[in-house]
């Protein structure tokens, strides 16, 4: 298989691009194994079609990026030194007509930086280039995707330990941001939700100073950075005796959980995953109540291509990444969400995550 760096060179002719630059930090890290976080400083991969690509960083980052990254040209600039006549000097004589930038990266003031230094035709946008390339993951993705979602569920695993009598919505989340480190996470891949009770019903709840009740459901959406990637998984539990009406819903979110994950096959395409999971919801009754699309592709962000919405026909293809988490949530009443991270395999769906799906009842 080949290197990503070599796929976008590959592409960068394709798009009959001049050159490219790449500022992203993750896709720098993604293209060169170099990862920092530069803050407000320049970071930026320079490839000039026909010639060997280099690596711009801080000069306080210099000894990180020779260690690190497979582009061994590197050029740093201190904080007092304008990085963009780096880029004027190396491009000097080079008459650039298109230059790709990544444009949902790329700020207003960069760019204006950026015309002012170097003469260019015009600009065109290579994020589409990369959230293809991304979209498809190798053989060392998939392993580091592996790993974080084992690390995930061990967290989530430990911190049910936790759920006692007179225990707060934010309490728990210390503990499962604390056991994330402790295990060998980098930290959470996004903001830690856990919501009880009437909360659940909230897609996007923010966890406060609630205190756990018997007959609450309880719902912990969490996931961990590890090695440069992310996990991603929901579970719903209930406490002590579960209400009736809550049980209907979680028999029903399971289904279209399960259904979407069947869905998820090479040649299919991302909205019928969203459909075959929403058919089981609205059949179950509950369709008003499932308000957000069944998934989103993950990968180096929790959020990437594809969006899993309905009206998506992108064909699904081996090596994609992305979530199932098919969700009701009834105000007043509460709400459940299941979510598994999918790979996609020339037999079908491998869920990465195995946490048991069954409905479970803890006892405080």
């Amino acid at each position: 298989m080949k290197h990503p760096l070599k796929n976008l060179e590959q592409g960068m002719a394709g798009e009959g691009l001049d050159a490219l630059l790449v500022t992203d930090p993750k896709h720098v890290y993604y293209l060169t194994g170099f990862a920092s976080n530069p803050h407000e400083r320049f970071l930026g991969l320079l490839l000039v079609r026909g010639e060997e690509p280099v690596l711009i960083v801080p000069a306080l980052d210099a000894e990180a990026a020779q260690a690190a990254s497979s582009v061994p040209t590197i050029l740093t600039h201190r904080d007092t030194d304008n990085p963009y006549n780096l880029l004027k000097e190396h491009l000097s004589s080079t008459k650039l007509g298109t230059l790709g930038i990544e444009k949902e990266h790329f700020s207003v003031a960069r760019y204006e930086q950026l015309s002012h230094a170097v003469s260019v035709g015009s600009f065109s946008d290579i994020g589409p280039l990369l959230r293809k390339m991304r979209a498809k993951k190798t053989p060392e993705e998939i392993r580091r995707m592996k790993h974080a979602a084992e690390l995930v569920e061990e967290v989530l695993r430990r911190g049910l330990e936790h759920v006692k009598a007179g225990v707060s919505e934010l309490e728990l989340v210390a503990e499962l941001e604390y056991l994330m480190k402790k295990l060998g996470a980098s930290g959470p891949s996004f903001d830690t939700m856990v919501l009880s009770g009437p909360n659940t019903a909230l897609p996007h709840g923010v966890p406060g100073k609630r205190v756990i009740q018997p007959g609450d459901f309880l719902m912990f959406d969490l996931g961990v950075y590890a090695a440069g990637y992310a996990s991603d998984i929901t579970r719903t539990f209930a406490v002590e005796e579960p209400d009736s009406k809550l049980v209907a819903i979680y028999n029903a979110v399971l289904a279209a959980n399960e259904a979407g994950i069947a869905a998820s096959k090479p040649g299919a395409t991302f909205g019928s995953v969203d459909r075959a999971a929403r058919e089981v919801i609205e059949a179950a009754g509950f369709g008003a109540y499932f308000t957000h699309r069944v998934g989103h592709g993950l990968g180096m962000d929790t959020h990437e291509y594809p969006s899993l919405h309905g009206l998506n026909e992108d064909i699904i293809e081996t090596g994609n990444v992305f979530t199932v988490e098919p969700g009701v949530y009834v105000p007043g009443l509460g709400g459940v969400r299941i979510e598994d991270d999918v790979l996609v395999t020339e037999s079908g769906a491998q869920t990465l995550t195995s946490f048991p799906k069954a409905l479970c009842v803890l006892h405080l």
